[in-house]
């Protein structure tokens, strides 16, 4: 039972959820000086609009919320999930004021798909954006894959006990060092070193393209940061499909394949501990579900003979699954081509690739590989249960970082959390389906909302029903945070009416 919350409260609250929002508002100083470097007026105008909005709010939540009580853990959780609908709604300040968006529910359905490194959007007339816009899309999926808190931990909140558990408020449980403020800062580590070496390659692949040299270098940093991210935004329409290029897809799947690792597997490797690759936990899950994903999908190609050649059509699979199983969303096929072509066999195979997604802690979505591993060994430790003499004790590790024992309460937490997946994917795909959409495009669309993937077969798009806008965007939010806050944020609100 969550007491009910008074006035105390709703102040800590406010304010931390006000140091997000500066945050927000610092964030756009770089597209804003993009846009200024480039000569965009307008778009330089909607930034400093934002900037301010931001900056006005958040200083209001400063003056008025201002308070020495210490963060409870409820309130970590209500401030993870309430900050990231703030956010959303200020976020969306530019991407309206820009013209591109039909309403400022497709502006918020961008911001969010941004933030949860989803990928899917509602935006119009793409390849005519500003570049200081198409930096904002990108910088908001590159600062969402660590995590909007996690930038707040950086950069706003300094040294507070309550820190943690915001952090673990956003979906993360992982302490790369005993402090949490220094395991934001790794974090961050971490993604800026990968951002110079992917964004130098990519560099050097698009001017060996034919690109120019600073189109080449912006296209670059923002597949970096669409890949990196497992975000899945592209500056061109037509995705990593628009570059026509081998070396280039080749690029783009080792950066988002090593971005949907787990960040302690990254740290554990960077400081020495390289074993951890082959005996993670994570990794194996991921390289099984992945075969049999391909295999799945393979056959659902071959059946229909899609592709006239094996190398064919192990380049396209290979690249939308592992795509759709690290949650990055990036497509070498246009989004009607898995309706039209592909068929229902290979949508699952990709589906399921989804579903499960990348591993606990990074910056990919979905069930993750850590669940589904320990799910599995919760099985196998049954069934030998079953066979085994009465008197014999069953023991089962797993590892990950550390080995350590199977329990009870870690299998029951994963299950639980698989299943709230499923769930949310289900109900997605059932109000698709109420919306008019076939079965198979619902479910296919459903869960890579809700799985923060980003590939399309077609249903997400700017006149798809405004419910089923609203319906994805919860589902991004919910399966970022993972549930957990969002069960708080709705026990306070529950508490407050019902003053309990």
């Amino acid at each position: 039972m969550i007491v009910r919350p008074r006035a105390a409260d709703f102040r800590i609250i406010g304010l931390y959820c006000g140091k997000i929002i500066i945050g927000v508002g610092l964030l756009m100083v770089i597209p804003l000086v993009v846009s200024l470097a480039f000569g965009e007026w307008n778009a330089a105008v909607d930034f400093l609009v934002g900037i301010g909005i931001c900056l006005v709010l958040g200083l209001l939540t400063e003056v008025f919320c201002q308070t020495t009580r210490e963060l409870m853990w409820s309130h970590g959780l209500v401030i993870a999930g309430f900050s990231w609908i703030l956010a959303t709604a200020v976020g969306a300040i530019p991407h309206w004021l820009s013209g591109h968006f039909g309403s400022y529910l497709d502006a918020m359905f961008d911001i969010m798909s941004g933030y949860t490194t989803t990928g899917l959007y509602l935006l119009q007339d793409l390849d005519h954006i500003s570049n200081g816009l198409n930096m904002w899309r990108h910088l908001l999926t590159y600062a969402g894959g660590q995590g909007i808190i996690v930038i707040a931990l950086t950069f706003m909140i300094r040294g507070t006990a309550g820190a943690y558990k915001i952090y673990v408020g956003e979906g993360k449980d992982e302490r790369l060092f005993p402090n949490v403020i220094q395991t934001a800062r790794a974090i961050w580590l971490i993604s800026l070193t990968y951002l110079v070496v992917g964004s130098a390659t990519l560099w050097a692949v698009g001017m060996n393209l034919g690109q120019s040299p600073i189109r080449a270098f912006f296209h670059a940093v923002w597949v970096f940061m669409g890949a990196w991210s497992t975000g899945g935004f592209a500056p061109q329409s037509y995705n990593v499909l628009y570059y026509h290029s081998l070396g280039f897809e080749i690029v783009c799947a080792i950066i988002y394949i090593i971005g949907s690792f787990n960040f302690a597997l990254h740290w554990a490797v960077w400081t020495g501990k390289k074993s951890e690759i082959r005996k993670n936990i994570e990794i194996i899950s991921f390289f099984i579900t992945m075969t049999i994903a391909m295999l799945i999908t393979t056959a659902g190609l071959t059946k229909l003979g899609v592709y006239p050649d094996i190398a064919s059509n192990f380049r396209k699979m290979f690249f939308q699954v592992s795509s759709g199983h690290t949650t990055t969303g990036f497509g070498t096929i246009y989004s009607r081509t898995f309706v039209v072509q592909w068929g229902p066999l290979a949508m699952l195979g990709i589906t399921l690739a989804m579903a499960i997604g990348a591993s606990a802690c990074s910056t990919g979505g979905g069930i993750k590989g850590i669940r589904i591993g320990l799910i599995v060994k919760s099985v196998r430790q049954t069934l030998r249960r079953l066979i085994s003499p009465e008197s014999a004790y069953v023991v089962k590790k797993w590892h990950h970082v550390t080995t350590r024992l199977l329990d009870e309460p870690a299998v029951q937490s994963a299950m639980m959390i698989a299943i709230f997946y499923i769930l949310t994917y289900a109900i997605g795909a059932i109000i698709g389906v109420f919306c008019g959409y076939e079965p198979v495009q619902a479910l296919f669309d459903s869960v890579s909302a809700g799985s923060n993937t980003g590939l399309s077969c077609g249903v997400t798009s700017p006149t798809m029903p405004a419910l089923l806008k609203i319906v994805y965007i919860v589902e991004m939010w919910a399966g970022r945070l993972e549930f957990m806050s969002l069960f708080a944020l709705g026990g306070y609100l529950m508490a407050l009416f019902r003053g309990r």
